[in-house]
């Protein structure tokens, strides 16, 4: 017989217990054994004041945001509408059926107030980092760097040269603006004007790296830890390759200070390459540079390279094929470079002189100051650890494409470094308590087993659970 539904007087009293209404599996219930918000207070306390209306509870906040970001939804309107209506969201932030969601305005006043002031989003990343560390998820021998370009929220159609920049100071001006002229003024040396800049988002670099119309964007930076690809550290930076590069020292030396963890070996693209950097890694940090040598002088018309030149450290010259040598004057050039040359009496006369210097009277050889290091990364390149560095490299690439396909951040809703720093923060802690999620915490399989820990460390590279 067809049955009906019944609707007759509502009851008056309800037992419903939120909790059991959350699957056991699910990925909050798994994210929620790892975030540990508990210092939270203390760290904002001199941020409130000691009398007046209690606020909204900032580990509130927090949980909605970890809750946004977790799940791509980028827009704090409807994350407000998404936590009032999904039971899950509201087992996670700690609210009952009855308690009220904050407004989404809520979010902007504690973001560009008490949050950033305090850095509360880096504490809260590094809390999250510590429990990684204590997991045992770092091994703190191998780190791998690299950055990925994120749109900026700013018009390519709202952008002037350089050049014609300007803004009444007199008047009022957006936040991200104020930001970028205080940066301006605090610089110790004056800025060379950037080619396009957007009147809306300033400090946004106009870049074409991806390939294809150029954009404004900035860049998110990450350190990682190869061994479950933890990520060590981010910073945001200009999409810029010097500004990329330099974030790497930055965040090297604060993964350092913060937790004492210091590399055996750094794994790179070219970019990071340079010979000022294979200096900083190897003469400075004692770090192996796994990173391919950014070299432009080898030849490629067929004459002699500078491979076919010997160098001698102690006479502090090069050697040719037929034994002449080549010196400098000890005064490097504006970048970092000494000339070695040889004489053009000992080239006259050579009868390799058509395949060494056809053109010029005598043979020229450029040599970075920093070229010794270039030489250890050169001979790291053929060992076999080196080779399993570079597969190594992949874990960083696989977290830009889950930032920007699972995640949804290809681009950015705030304006201005100091917004692109709290989005990118607030992404790689997700990251990383979604890494923790699935390393840590076995699913229960169909059959109501649970898959054994072997099987669930090799999930994540396969899973969007990362």
């Amino acid at each position: 017989m067809m049955g009906r539904q019944e609707v007759g007087q509502v009851p008056l009293f309800y037992a419903f217990n939120l909790e059991d209404h959350v699957p056991a599996n699910h990925l909050l219930r798994r994210i929620d054994q790892f975030l540990d918000l508990g210092e939270l207070h203390r760290h904002l306390a001199p941020h409130y004041s000691h009398t007046g209306r209690p606020s909204v509870d900032p580990a509130l906040l927090i949980r909605m945001l970890i809750v946004g970001y977790c799940f791509g939804i980028r827009s704090e309107r409807r994350l407000c509408e998404e936590v009032h209506l999904n039971l899950a969201y509201r087992w996670f932030c700690r609210l009952g059926l009855e308690d009220a969601v904050p407004d989404h305005s809520t979010f902007s006043k504690n973001r560009h107030g008490r949050f950033r002031n305090s850095d509360t989003l880096r504490f809260v990343f590094e809390k999250v980092l510590e429990r990684c560390l204590a997991e045992g998820l770092v091994g703190g021998e191998g780190f791998a760097i690299d950055a990925s370009v994120i749109k900026a929220d700013a018009n390519r159609q709202r952008g002037v040269p350089g050049s014609d920049a300007s803004w009444d100071r007199e008047s009022s001006l957006t936040r991200p603006v104020r930001e970028y002229l205080e940066a301006l003024d605090a610089a110790e040396e004056a800025r060379k004007p950037p080619k396009n800049v957007s009147l809306t988002d300033p400090a946004a670099q106009w870049t074409a790296a991806p390939g294809g119309p150029a954009f404004y964007a900035y860049s998110t930076n990450y350190l990682i830890d190869t061994k479950a690809g933890v990520i060590l550290d981010v910073e945001a930076t200009p999409a810029h390759r010097t500004n990329e590069v330099n974030a790497t020292k930055v965040m090297v030396d604060r993964v350092e200070e913060r937790f004492e963890i210091n590399p055996t070996h750094l794994i790179g693209d070219t970019a990071y390459g340079t010979a000022e950097m294979l200096g900083w890694m190897v003469d400075e940090k004692a770090i192996e540079p796994h990173v391919p040598v950014w070299d432009k002088a080898e030849r490629k018309d067929g004459s002699l390279g500078r491979t076919d030149f010997r160098w001698e450290a102690e006479a502090d010259e090069y050697r040719c094929p037929q034994g002449k040598p080549l010196r400098s004057t000890g005064k490097p050039t504006a970048d970092d470079t000494l000339i070695y040359r040889s004489s053009v009496y000992d080239c006259a006369g050579c009868e390799l002189k058509s395949r060494c210097c056809p053109n010029t009277t005598h043979r020229k050889i450029a040599r970075q100051v920093n070229e010794s290091a270039r030489d250890v990364a050169r001979q790291l390149a053929s060992t076999p650890r080196y080779a399993r560095s570079r597969r190594h490299r992949k874990k960083v690439e696989m977290l830009f494409a889950h930032l920007k396909r699972i995640l949804r951040l290809d681009r950015l809703r705030l304006r201005g470094l100091k917004g692109a720093r709290d989005e990118f923060l607030l992404a790689a802690t997700a990251q990383n308590l979604r890494r923790m999620a699935a390393w840590l915490m076995p699913k229960a399989d169909p059959e109501g087993s649970l898959r054994s820990r072997a099987r669930v460390v090799r999930e994540p590279q396969q899973s969007a659970d990362l």
